[in-house]
């Protein structure tokens, strides 16, 4: 038995009542959105989308890294994206630990990190406020590319918009 039989199976009846196969690799919508690995998010279902309309570009804590970045070039450049959304959440993990915490609790497992940033937040908004600010300015993508930023809130459902 292989620890991953669960989701084979389950891919096999999703298998049967695949209907997404003339999807083209492009975004529908012409949207990215850059949001947080945490399985409490649906990015398609609280936008009120469908496969194939977007781009959805996942990490820990919703942060505009330089691999981010990358993706996002190849988004707008390649793949049909106009606009982006960045959109961290409430009660995230990266919130409630430092880049040294995590350092400490791997080198408690024998595991060498500190060559790696985990760019823990300890306030989303400003996060939030800095990342919109480097997609703004980076010259790699075109100028005055809309740029938005909202929190979305895992209790309630609910998107706030920032005023950034």
């Amino acid at each position: 038995m292989s620890p991953f039989d669960d989701l084979y199976a389950a891919n096999a009846k999703f298998a049967k009542k695949f209907g997404s196969s003339g999807l083209t690799g492009r975004a529908a919508r012409g949207l990215a959105v850059v949001t947080c690995m945490d399985s409490r998010i649906d990015p398609l279902g609280l936008l009120g989308l469908k496969a194939g309309d977007a781009k959805i570009l996942r990490n820990a804590g919703a942060r505009v890294t330089d691999d981010v970045l990358r993706t996002l070039v190849l988004a707008v450049y390649v793949l049909g994206v106009d606009r982006v959304l960045v959109m961290p959440h409430t009660d995230c993990g990266m919130t409630k630990v430092t880049d040294s915490d995590v350092h400490a609790l791997t080198a408690e497992r024998g595991v060498d990190t500190r060559s790696l940033e985990f760019h823990t937040v300890p306030d989303q908004g400003e996060a939030l406020r800095h990342d919109l600010i480097r997609i703004r300015s980076t010259p790699f993508l075109p100028e005055g590319i809309p740029v938005a930023g909202a929190i979305y809130d895992v209790h309630t459902g609910r998107l706030t918009p920032s005023p950034h």
